[in-house]
Parts: structure tokens; C-alpha cells; sequence
């Protein structure tokens, strides 16, 4: 991750509960530490695909990062049968295999019972496949804290295009105005500020192996807990 100075101060939010109804969360790297899925994209899925294709873990992983990169902010970015078919790997079964690495974010539980009793209506959204979220809701035991759990191959696209808020919207129902938003990805944020999302927060440290970096543009968070009062 580039560096960011110390002189950038994050953007505050000022928690004001009475003016929000309803909550989205994304999961990967806002709710769940990313550093799972670095180490599982970056380095595991390179080792195994090096063994199966008699390649150094080197030239394996400078493939795999520049096949990631050529389909970012897809629905097949985060598809799981899509990467088993190109990689010729179980992707599910390998995540599996390391799953003892995922682990909830610090304070997400105390936010997550902290919005159940504010009696706010909670939904988990996201980009991630409906395997690797049960993989996931399975190993965190977090699905009971939410109304309803979306993906984003429930609505036919990523978080990244504003039409994906829109059809959010006619699914659940909700006031965008009165409504937050935390993801930790700026680019998310913009397509929801396009759509014209009513509070958007960034999270400042999605994996705890990572440095904090701060938007520039959107109110920060480093854990949960800034948002309770």
C-alpha cells in the first residue's frame, strides 16, 4: 500500500443516529481483516498454481496479479467458479483449507450489537461470491446481526457502478438519505456519492497487517468503535 504522511488528518464523522435508519457494511476488509484474502490471492493461489504449472512462485504470482487487474471492479473479479474454471483450481475448497485465517475486525461485534439496539435495520453488502460468504458467515458467526445479506451477484453488478445502489434501493426499500455506508473501498464510496448515498464512511485499515491510510475524500474510521457513542 502507498505511503500516506502523517500530516493528513482523517475527515471526522460526527455520529448522528437520529437522522439514520438504515446501515450497509461491507464485509471483506470493513467488517472481516483483508489480510485473508491478500495472502490467499497473492501468495497461496500463486504457490498451488506454480506447483500445478511447473512455475516459480514468482512468475506464478506476477501472472495471477496482472489476470486480477485485468478484471477489478467485475462481477468475475470476486467469482469463485469463474477463477476455478481459469486456474484449473477448487478455489473453495483451497480457502477452505486456510479458512482458520479469517477472522473479525476489532470492535465489529460490540458496532454490529450497538446498531441491534439502536433497532436500525442492518444490511450486509457486498462483492464477495455467495460461496466465499458462506465460507466466511460460517467461520465468523455473523450473519445473525443483519436483516438481510446482499451480493453483488444478487443485483447483477459490482458496488463500483452507481445502477447497483439504484437497484439496492428497489430491493430493500430504504431512504437513501437516512442511510450510512461503510466499505473500505474509495472507489465504492464514489459510486454510492454518485448515486447519492446519504453518509459514507471509509475504513482506514482493512487489513491488520496494513498500514492506516485515510481518505482524503470521505469521513475515516480505523475500527468500530469511533461510531459508537
Amino acid at each position: 500500500m502507498k505511503h500516506q504522511e502523517e500530516k493528513i488528518a482523517p475527515i471526522r464523522w460526527k455520529p448522528l443516529w437520529d437522522k439514520i435508519d438504515t446501515i450497509l457494511l461491507d464485509m471483506d476488509g470493513t467488517l472481516l481483516d483483508k489480510h485473508f484474502d491478500d495472502y490467499f490471492w497473492e501468495h497461496y493461489v500463486p504457490e498451488i498454481f506454480a506447483e500445478k504449472n511447473d512455475l516459480t512462485p514468482l512468475e506464478a504470482r506476477k501472472e495471477l496479479l496482472a489476470r486480477y487487474k485485468s478484471i477489478e471492479g467485475t462481477l468475475a473479479w470476486t467469482d469463485l467458479d469463474y477463477w476455478s474454471e481459469k486456474l484449473d483450481l477448487d478455489i473453495p475448497a483451497l480457502k477452505l483449507k486456510i479458512h482458520h485465517l479469517i477472522q473479525v475486525h476489532p470492535y465489529v461485534i460490540d458496532f454490529l450489537q450497538y446498531c441491534v439496539n439502536l433497532e436500525k435495520k442492518v444490511h450486509l453488502v457486498t462483492n464477495a461470491h455467495s460461496k466465499t460468504l458462506d465460507i466466511k458467515m460460517r467461520k465468523t458467526e455473523i450473519g445473525c446481526y443483519f436483516d438481510r445479506i446482499i451480493c453483488s451477484q444478487d443485483i447483477g453488478l459490482p458496488k463500483e457502478d452507481p445502477r447497483f445502489w439504484v437497484r439496492l434501493e428497489a430491493m430493500l426499500g430504504y431512504d437513501k438519505q437516512r442511510t450510512l455506508l461503510a466499505d473500505d473501498n474509495e472507489n465504492v464510496l464514489l459510486a454510492a456519492q454518485a448515486y447519492g448515498m446519504g453518509v459514507l464512511i471509509f475504513v482506514a485499515r482493512p487489513s491488520s497487517r496494513a498500514e492506516i491510510f485515510y481518505s482524503e475524500k470521505f469521513p475515516s474510521i480505523v475500527y468500530f468503535k469511533e461510531m459508537i457513542i
